[in-house]
């Protein structure tokens, strides 16, 4: 397989290749408009592709960009899904329907962010507003020292997150950090204070294809966290022995789980994939998430750090933004051939193994 063909280098050439690929297999698309432009004034738009009959038993969803830019990987997969005749044999031998959710949050995907367009992590939005939302109290600490008034921060700064680091330790700050906060709307990992339109998008789509199926699998795609170029497999449902024990006999005993302490990803709050339960509850539900690995996590989160400090300081200098920007990009999405052919690699067989769980 020639991989750099399914990964484009802008979110508007993603969109435009998984626009073609859909159409070459005959396959319909399904447009919801975002609100905004991208970055090259281009118009951005969750697309949703689906593949199978529409009272079809099973569904397989697989899922793009939820983190905005860790699209380039995800949409790479999705292409390469859409333009491969064993995997639509595959799909039409089973009677499994797939729903193919291109970019979830095009926004961040066009512009080099890991949020939306409400500097929020659409998987820390998935609450219900109208009760308490959950306090991050480690966060409140260190707030101002991981997005600090200058980039790079200044030796004090650096000093203080050490000294943190040294008293609490590395996975303290990992979930200090990566677990969601609702306090801080200029910081990292900031949860919302409302729906965004992700969120409210994702929901009408789970209602109009996920709500007449009697079992519904997810695969959704990201980057930037574990060994590079290998895709954990995250356990995706709520803390639910049956449906982590369906998991891991559908993906293997290495399907990993945030509740155990078995994944490299803390414990969250809000994650999208809680909105199943609330949308699909006919629906068996068994999902992961695919966390393939790019950086170490510390160059991740400086990276995170800078583009937030650049979030905060548009007047920042070019060269300086341009930089930051890099630094994302390298971040959440390794440009070789040999992360691309892992990428897929891996991918394809838990695309398969998803659809022979489902059948």
């Amino acid at each position: 397989m020639d991989a750099a063909s399914h990964f484009a280098p802008s979110y508007a050439q993603a969109r435009q290749m998984f626009l073609a690929a859909a159409d070459a297999a005959g396959l319909d698309v399904e447009s919801h408009p975002h609100p905004m432009l991208g970055r090259d004034g281009e118009a951005l738009a969750m697309d949703v592709v689906r593949e199978g009959a529409r009272d079809a038993k099973s569904l397989l969803i697989v899922s793009s960009a939820c983190h905005g830019i860790e699209g380039f990987c995800g949409s790479g997969v999705q292409h390469a899904l859409l333009g491969d005749p064993d995997w639509h044999r595959l799909l039409r031998k089973s009677g499994v329907a797939a729903l193919y959710v291109h970019a979830l949050n095009p926004y961040g995907f066009s512009w080099w962010r890991r949020t939306t367009h409400e500097n929020v992590d659409l998987n820390r939005n998935f609450h219900d507003f109208s009760q308490p939302l959950p306090a991050n109290p480690a966060y409140d600490e260190i707030a101002t020292l991981l997005v600090p008034p200058t980039w790079p921060p200044s030796a004090e700064v650096n000093a203080a997150l050490q000294r943190y680091v040294a008293t609490h330790g590395l996975q303290a700050l990992q979930q200090a950090v990566t677990s969601g906060q609702h306090a801080h709307p200029q910081g990292l990992f900031y949860g919302g204070h409302n729906p965004t339109w992700s969120q409210v998008t994702l929901r009408h789509v789970l209602q109009d294809h996920a709500t007449r199926c009697e079992r519904l699998a997810w695969i959704d795609l990201h980057t930037g966290l574990g060994p590079s170029g290998v895709g954990e497999r995250i356990f995706a449902c709520r803390d639910d022995a049956a449906a982590l024990a369906r998991a891991r006999a559908w993906w293997g005993s290495g399907v990993t789980s945030i509740y155990d302490g078995s994944s490299a990803s803390a414990r969250l709050t809000g994650m999208m994939w809680m909105s199943v339960y609330e949308e699909c509850p006919q629906a068996e539900y068994t999902g992961i998430a695919m966390e393939y690995g790019t950086v170490p996590i510390p160059e991740v989160v400086e990276a995170l750090r800078a583009d937030q400090w650049l979030e905060n300081h548009p007047e920042a200098d070019e060269a300086q933004a341009r930089a930051i920007k890099q630094r994302m990009r390298e971040a959440f999405y390794t440009d070789t051939e040999a992360w691309k052919q892992a990428v897929l690699a891996q991918a394809f067989d838990a695309a398969r193994q998803a659809v022979a769980g489902l059948g």
